[in-house]
Formats: structure tokens, C-alpha cells, sequence
């Protein structure tokens, strides 16, 4: 049987620099951090005191109010970014085959946000007052279980947990059932809402986060010399993914098409990368293989860069590894250096920007970039977005516990 071909026709973003495709897409091109001081919840004892929040965003314009209660932040993310999406993608889901349209979205931690405030409930109040919606609002699955029972989507349903690299995951995974006829329409992506006092106790005490709080918008620095941690963000990232015919039925407007997949496994460390990017290099090299291209088609690089000293590194590594002499050739960003790190959704929102990169033919910068590191030696479109023809696009995710995933898309001809 011929592999189906998959195309992307709308979608949808919250994120700290934007909700919406066009707020998000406008505030990477022109550089604009959306890093700043922590607005929910006192961080005086803490050593990072930044994050990227999701600012002015109202779910009550996307779900009803009686059933918010009963959604953590996380999926009032999903459901909310979804709606975008579907609405950007013209769909009509009254008159789709709904056996045949699926959800696989994305988290890392899932309802971190409940878990701790039904924790205190907990402890000040005795075990009888814990909600009875405390585990389906806290479980990582309910994102994409809420989106499924919010638009009455039942073919494949499932979450993927790979730390950062779980948006990644969730779209070529959604990819792949697509493309294996399982499926004719995937609502796919990531989504996470990390920013609370255990989790950024957590990752302080790990050295992982930046520490540069008196420069917020300047923290988020990769490839930078003077990097010295990543910075915690959140929000969705959401695409409706479809087969070709399907799309070309009902004459839809097509951002591009997805062509290649790749994930792999470290074997290595907890948290750290493997040595020189050696897992990354073979997830890129998969992707590249399952795309059926050769490197040296591959214009644009969304890079994982999160801003710590040994991913960074070992990234430009796995570039190099990946690509021999072209990884010179390549323009590279990473725009967690506006948006943050964005954990279980980063990488469905940077498969957004990859998209959104070949659509438009235009490269966000990375920002924030003063300082040659020596060791980070190649084109990372430093301060300002650069004007360029992107056939081919391909984005990059790393996880805790040695996940990597890579997405390759392509300008639909």
C-alpha cells in the first residue's frame, strides 16, 4: 500500500509571545522576548525568579465557564489552542467522518498546577476534601482526552510523554498514523503549564534554569557564550494534520506537507545529552532517511537550544554529525530564546515556527546572541530575522531520560 501524504492545514499557538498564529509569528520575527518576572505566585526564595507566562489569555472565550473548573491550565491550553486551530483550518468536523479524525497531543508533566493545590488541600484540610476531579484533571492524558470529548473526535487517541521532546513525538507520530491510513485527520501538538513553585524548585535545584533575573528578556540565550541556563515557559501548540485528498476535497488552504520523521534514544544519562549529540545525529539522519531527501536539501534548522552549556554543544555536534560540510550552509535558530522553554509543548510549537518558516520564507532570529562560543561555530541567524527562500524545514527536540525526536517538513508544491 503507497504511504499517504500528510499536509498541515491550520493551526493554533498560546504561547509567552503570543496566542494566536499571527501574534506568535509576528513576535518572532521581530525578536521579541516574552520572558519576564514570575506574576503567579511569590518567588523571593527562589534563586530564578523569570519565566515565560502566558500572558492576558481568557479561556473563557474558548470553553465554557462551568466546565473550566474542571480543567487544569494545561488542558484549558490544549482545548483552547485546538479551537484556533480548527477554526484556521476551515474544517467543518459536523461533516467529517469522525471515526476517521484522531487526537495525540503531548505533555511532559501534565496538571502540575492541580497536583500541587489539591497537595495543600491535602495537608491543611484532611484527605476527605481532595476534589474527585483531581486525578482526570492532573493525568497528562487529558489533554488530549478533553480535546477528543470537546469536538467529538474518536479515532486514535493518545498522549505522549517524552519530556521535552513530547511535542515532537505527538506530531510524527500523528504523521505516521496518517500516513499508514489509520486516520484521515490528526489534531496534534503539545502542551504544558509548568510554571508553579514545585516545579521551578525542582529545576533550580537541578542548575538548570537561568539565574539572570535582572535581565529577563536577555536570560534565554542559545549558543550564547555567557548562556548559564534555560528558561521555563508554557503554552500549546496545536496542528490540524490531514491526508493530501482529504485536504484537496474540501479545498483547503495547505501550509505545507510533512515528510519525514525520526526518534531515537540516548541510552546515556538522566539529563544530560550524549556525548557530541551521537542520539540527535541519528534521530536527524532517521528523519532525513524517512523523507527520502538528501541533507544537503535541508535549508532551515529549528533548533532544540535551550540555552545550557552541553545541549548547545552537543546540538551543533549532531548538526555536524548529521550534515558534514552543508551544516554550514544551514540557518539555525532557536526561538526558545524569545519564548522560553516551553517543555512537553516546545516542540509542537517549534514545528509551528518550522512551518511557518517555509510558508512565509522568512527565519527568526536567535536572540540574545552577543558571544561566539567556540565550540557553537555555525549560522544561528543571530538578533535578526533573515529573508530567505525554506523549501525544507526540520526541527529538533531532546528530552530528559535520552529522548529525540526530529519533524521534517516541506513547502507544498
Amino acid at each position: 500500500m503507497d504511504k499517504k501524504r500528510v499536509v498541515v492545514t491550520g493551526m493554533g499557538v498560546i504561547s509567552p509571545v503570543g496566542i494566536g498564529l499571527n501574534p506568535f509569528w509576528q513576535s518572532l520575527i521581530s525578536g521579541k522576548s516574552g520572558i519576564d518576572t514570575i506574576t503567579r505566585f511569590n518567588t523571593d526564595n527562589f534563586s530564578t525568579r523569570i519565566a515565560g507566562e502566558v500572558k492576558d489569555f481568557k479561556p473563557e472565550s474558548y470553553i465554557e465557564k462551568k466546565e473550566l473548573k474542571r480543567l487544569d491550565r494545561f488542558a484549558q491550553f490544549a482545548i483552547s489552542a485546538t479551537k484556533m486551530a480548527l477554526e484556521d483550518s476551515g474544517l467543518d468536523t459536523s461533516n467529517i467522518d469522525k471515526s476517521r479524525a484522531g487526537v495525540i497531543i503531548g505533555s511532559g508533566i501534565g496538571g502540575s498546577e492541580t497536583w500541587e493545590q489539591q497537595h495543600e488541600i491535602l495537608l491543611t484540610k484532611g484527605p476527605k476534601r481532595v476534589s474527585p476531579f483531581f486525578i482526570p484533571m492532573m493525568i497528562a492524558n487529558m489533554a488530549s482526552g478533553q480535546v477528543s470529548m470537546a469536538f467529538e473526535l474518536k479515532g486514535p487517541n493518545f498522549t505522549i510523554v517524552t519530556a521535552c521532546a513530547s511535542g515532537t513525538n505527538a506530531v510524527g507520530e500523528a504523521f505516521k498514523v496518517i500516513q499508514r491510513d489509520d486516520a484521515d485527520i490528526i489534531v496534534a501538538g503539545g502542551t504544558e503549564a509548568p510554571i508553579t513553585q514545585l516545579s521551578l524548585a525542582g529545576f533550580s535545584s537541578m542548575k538548570a534554569l537561568s539565574t539572570r533575573n535582572d535581565e529577563p528578556h536577555r536570560a534565554s540565550r542559545p549558543f550564547d557564550k555567557d548562556r548559564d541556563g534555560f528558561v521555563m515557559g508554557e503554552g500549546a501548540g496545536i496542528i490540524i494534520m490531514e491526508t493530501l485528498d482529504h485536504a484537496l476535497k474540501r479545498n483547503a488552504r495547505i501550509y505545507t506537507e510533512i515528510i519525514g520523521y525520526g526518534s531515537t534514544s540516548d541510552a546515556f544519562h538522566l539529563t544530560q545529552p550524549a556525548p557530541e549529540g551521537e542520539g540527535a545525529a541519528r534521530a536527524i539522519k532517521t528523519a532525513i532517511i524517512d523523507a527520502g531527501i538528501h541533507p544537503y536539501e535541508v535549508d532551515y534548522i529549528n533548533a532544540h537550544g535551550t540555552s545550557t552549556m552541553l545541549n548547545d554543544k552537543f546540538e551543533t555536534m549532531a548538526i555536524k554529525h548529521a550534515f558534514n560540510e552543508h551544516a554550514y550552509k544551514l540557518a539555525i535558530s532557536s526561538t526558545k530564546s524569545m519564548t522560553g522553554h516551553l517543555l512537553g509543548a516546545t516542540g509542537a510549537v517549534e514545528v509551528i515556527a518550522s512551518i511557518l518558516t517555509t510558508f512565509k520564507d522568512e527565519i527568526p532570529p536567535t536572540i540574545n546572541y552577543d558571544n561566539i562560543d567556540p565550540e557553537c561555530d555555525l549560522n544561528y541567524v543571530p538578533n535578526t530575522a533573515v529573508k530567505r527562500c525554506v523549501d525544507v524545514a526540520l526541527s529538533n527536540s531532546m528530552g530528559f531520560g535520552g529522548h529525540n525526536a526530529c519533524v521534517i517538513v516541506k513547502k507544498y508544491k
